[in-house]
């Protein structure tokens, strides 16, 4: 057995007499015998034409290689797809766009194991793609480095800094109401996402973007960089050679990945108000490495740890204010060891106490609070357990009205996501009410779209401080309010949310961490006699599929 397939997991595809087609097949490529010899490094890029948050990931790749070959490999690029949230709001797409990040990392996968890749460096910017590479390392176990796209810069209107098409969302709610002009919301719409990247707030996108790094397979400081700063191309090719030094050390993303890494990254994570989206894709991630998450560990963690970024949709600043001010390094730092297990390592194989004794802390303690004075004693995320939501549901409890913490209203039921906005827009809902929409979860969309266009909608027409919504579909990073989502069991497992009906009263208190439908376990009963599932929104090979093999939300709806 040579040296080569020792070390190397191309060996297997390109050493000896019996490889020699294999070898044929690659000298056609226009490789010669040295390079042959090298490394194979699988370039994961998922930029395409349609995305904002991936059309410049060209740009980056060609850095990526660039590091690569400097530090002696043979990269290989190759894509695979990137649906962009914000695009596909609203409407049936939105179906498809958590179904994909299990596509995303079957493909990944299927590459790197058919092509004998010896490490990976996986670019990508948004919601489903992030954690998708993450899990595709996690499972895949060789050595790899997430670049992120970066987010896009900021663009104004008169004056005032936007998040995002979030807010033209609810702006359009706005004009409905009169309280803007049409050639204010038009001009608003043109400008409000001003170039490439992920969109500039704490939403799913920038959210698991900066938990790659507490995670351990994304550079320190690489999450926050913007799209378009010349830094993010140096990442990228520094980000290439770390992936040859990883390779030669044979460290692999399980050897320093460990349950007390990924509960690094959820500490991270409270502190920043990271997306409810989290409630998915942290359980999915640790799955791919091995570990069970119990959802109290989102209360336990978000209870425990302080907010200390408060950045939008949440709060007033955007995601190049917090780069400003030191990005996900300089928050680690202010949490320090009193809350973070600084043992736990790093990509570049130090200790996280090595990597943040030369970071000198918040730069700016508007933007990044210090733990001292933090923006509140305690994380965003919640989970509650109740009467309506036995397994649990979720929301971001830093981006909800005090006055709304404890609400209890009737409820006005709905089986899909545009049911419920045409009664918002058509005057149907009053304040106080309790709006539900189910069928929208894992299974009963299927692919559990994520309902910003409603929540967007109830904020535009005024009703953010006085209406909830409760939903066994999710919501984007980009939502505030009191809007509940995850709610498991899911309506098509026939869960209670099911059973539910106009009028019913429903109570929710943040303060107790609780959700329940006040009606009777014998009224609930006799409905549960008579209950049919509706039929799926799309009629999909691939969605009819992942209905049958997703799992819980709680679980990571992770196909089985």
């Amino acid at each position: 057995m040579s040296e080569k397939i020792k070390k190397l997991r191309n060996g297997e595809m390109t050493d000896g007499i019996i490889n020699a087609g294999n070898r044929t097949l690659l000298y056609a490529l226009g490789i010669d015998k040295e390079e042959m010899e090298k490394p194979f490094i699988g370039v994961v890029n998922s930029w395409n034409e349609m995305h904002p948050g991936h059309k410049h990931l060209r740009e980056l790749s060609a850095a990526v290689k660039e590091g690569i070959i400097a530090a002696g490999g043979q990269p290989f690029e190759f894509n695979t797809i990137a649906l962009c949230d914000g695009e596909t709001q609203g409407h049936k797409g939105m179906c498809f766009v958590l179904p994909s990040r299990d596509l995303i990392a079957d493909s990944v996968e299927v590459m790197a194991e058919g092509q004998r890749l010896d490490g990976l460096v996986m670019l990508a910017s948004c919601d489903k793609i992030v954690p998708a590479m993450a899990i595709a390392a996690g499972r895949l176990n060789i050595p790899a480095v997430i670049v992120t796209g970066g987010p896009m810069m900021p663009s104004t209107y008169k004056g005032r800094a936007f998040g995002g098409a979030w807010e033209v969302r609810e702006a359009a709610g706005k004009l409905a109401a009169g309280e803007i002009s049409q050639a204010d919301y038009d001009a608003m719409e043109q400008c409000v996402c001003g170039g490439v990247g992920s969109c500039p707030m704490m939403g799913t996108a920038n959210t698991m973007s900066c938990l790659m790094e507490p995670l351990g397979l994304s550079l320190p400081g690489c999450g926050t960089i913007h799209a378009t700063q010349a830094d993010k191309l140096r990442y990228a090719r520094n980000s290439g050679k770390l992936v040859m030094q990883l390779v030669a050390e044979n460290r692999r993303p399980r050897d320093y990945i460990t349950y007390e890494s990924i509960l690094n990254m959820m500490r991270v994570s409270a502190a920043i108000g990271g997306s409810t989206n989290t409630f998915l894709h942290i359980p999915a991630i640790a799955k791919a490495f091995g570990f069970q998450l119990d959802p109290q560990e989102f209360n336990r963690i978000g209870d425990s740890t302080p907010y200390l970024a408060c950045t939008k949709p949440s709060g007033k600043y955007t995601l190049w204010d917090m780069h400003m001010a030191g990005g996900v390094p300089a928050v680690m730092k202010e949490l320090g060891g009193k809350y973070l297990d600084l043992s736990q390592k790093a990509v570049t194989g130090q200790t996280w106490a090595e990597v943040l004794e030369h970071v000198p802390g918040t730069l700016n303690p508007e933007v990044i609070h210090t733990a001292a004075e933090p923006v509140a004693p305690q994380g965003g995320l919640i989970v509650l357990k109740g009467s309506l939501a036995p397994v649990g549901a979720g929301l971001k409890r830093t981006a909800v009205d005090k006055k709304m913490w404890i609400h209890r209203g009737p409820a006005k039921v709905f089986d899909r996501e545009m049911d419920a906005i045409l009664a918002i827009r058509n005057g149907k809902i009053e304040k106080g009410d309790v709006i539900v929409i189910r069928y929208e979860g894992p299974k009963g969309g299927p692919g559990m779209r994520e309902m910003l266009a409603a929540t967007t909608t109830l904020m535009g027409f005024g009703l953010g401080d006085s209406c909830a919504l409760v939903t066994d579909g999710r919501f984007s990073g980009a939502s505030r309010g009191p809007c509940i989502g995850h709610v498991a069991p899911e309506a098509a497992e026939g869960g209670p949310i099911a059973l539910v009906e106009d009028g019913d009263m429903i109570s929710i208190d943040l303060y107790k961490k609780t959700l329940d439908l006040e009606v009777s376990p014998e009224e609930l009963a006799r409905r549960a006699e008579h209950w049919t599932p509706k039929p799926p929104m799309v009629e999909s090979y691939y969605l009819n599929r992942y209905q049958r093999l997703v799992s819980s939300t709680w679980d990571g709806a992770v196909l089985e």
